[in-house]
């Protein structure tokens, strides 16, 4: 039986000509995207957002109307649920207490929770906390990827197959299954790191369960050391970050995706891997990988990187596509979105 890889390496040459073909075959004059008005994907030819829905969970506000009427840009603002993210994160951390939980709540149900409603939500979390009996060693362990984002959607489509009531997309049901989701993430991403790094880095192989008396920040770091040590800042760091990325505007790419794929009745699962799939391209959340594969390039590349001239040089060929992978893009460096500044990097500083 001949080796799959061998079969492709068989037939290199020909599909690279097929390639071709359907390449020239459907290519578009761009003048008819202008004459028809047709968006290309959440850009515009201009650059700009295209309004792709509407929403009441999340705004942004990146430019502001002068007294003469024109747009002008402005400071970023981030709101959740009509809340500015700087006061947000100020209440709960000034309260010296984890935000993410709070946050999540205020996302799905409008308001913030009283104490007790965030007792309870934390304890419904905290009992949801865990994966079908096996599922690390049947799924995450079996074929490990060198992908975190794959990993995760490739679990979320497998969690499918263990759930009684996976095809019933009434609003009960499909909430329950979106806070098991919420719960069980920090636990297929620690597990499949940990999984990646024993068999891709020889590393040493160490799964803890999760702990109901920490919040969900404190248990990723529980998770994540192999002694389960972690400090209070690192753990109030975590918990910050989570905040800041748990919602950002109800039209970047990968929730638009989510509102695609659920307009066919399909199951939570099936959209939620499809999010994620979307979420894993470089102009995406994938730009976190592209950030540190770039830095890696221009170390390699500039003699002296503490030479700001021999820096601005490398830069200029990244605009100029004329380094790293050549596609005139800075990566990590502001937000499309955003014209003068993003709200969640000033929270950070």
């Amino acid at each position: 039986m001949k080796d799959f890889n061998e079969i492709i390496r068989q037939y290199a040459v020909k599909i690279e000509a097929l390639s071709e073909m359907a390449r020239t075959s459907t290519i578009i004059d761009p003048i008819y995207y202008t004459k028809y008005d047709v968006k290309k994907g959440l850009r515009d030819i201009d650059g700009k957002g295209v309004l792709a829905g509407l929403t009441e969970i999340s705004d942004i506000q990146s430019s502001k109307v002068d007294e003469s009427g024109k747009s002008v840009p402005c400071e970023g603002q981030l709101f959740y649920r009509g809340y500015s993210i700087e006061d947000l994160v100020g209440g709960f951390m000034q309260d010296g207490r984890f935000g993410f939980e709070e946050t999540a709540y205020l996302l799905l149900f409008g308001k913030l929770p009283s104490g007790s409603e965030l007792c309870e939500f934390r304890t419904l979390l905290s009992d949801f906390m865990t994966l079908p009996e096996s599922f690390v060693r049947d799924i995450i362990m079996k074929a490990p990827s060198n992908d975190m984002m794959n990993v995760l959607a490739r679990s979320v489509l497998t969690l499918y197959s263990y759930d009684d009531r996976a095809d019933d997309i009434t609003i009960p049901n499909v909430m329950r299954q979106c806070l098991q989701l919420i719960a069980q993430f920090p636990l297929i991403s620690v597990y499949g790191y940990q999984v990646y790094c024993h068999y891709h880095n020889s590393g040493s192989l160490i799964i803890h369960n999760s702990n109901s008396s920490l919040s969900i920040a404190e248990n990723i770091l529980h998770l994540l050391r192999p002694d389960s040590n972690f400090s209070p800042l690192e753990a109030k760091l975590l918990d910050l970050c989570l905040v800041l990325h748990a919602e950002h505007g109800g039209g970047n790419n990968s929730t638009f995706t989510t509102h695609v794929v659920t307009s066919s009745g399909t199951d939570t699962y099936a959209a939620i891997a499809s999010a994620l799939s979307s979420l894993k391209g470089p102009k995406h959340g994938g730009a976190n990988i592209k950030v540190v594969e770039m830095i890696q390039d221009l170390k390699k590349n500039v003699k002296d990187t503490t030479d700001e001239a021999q820096v601005e040089e490398y830069l200029k060929k990244l605009l100029h596509k004329e380094a790293f992978d050549k596609k005139g893009l800075i990566y990590g460096m502001g937000h499309a979105i955003y014209s003068a500044s993003d709200p969640r990097a000033e929270v950070f500083k």
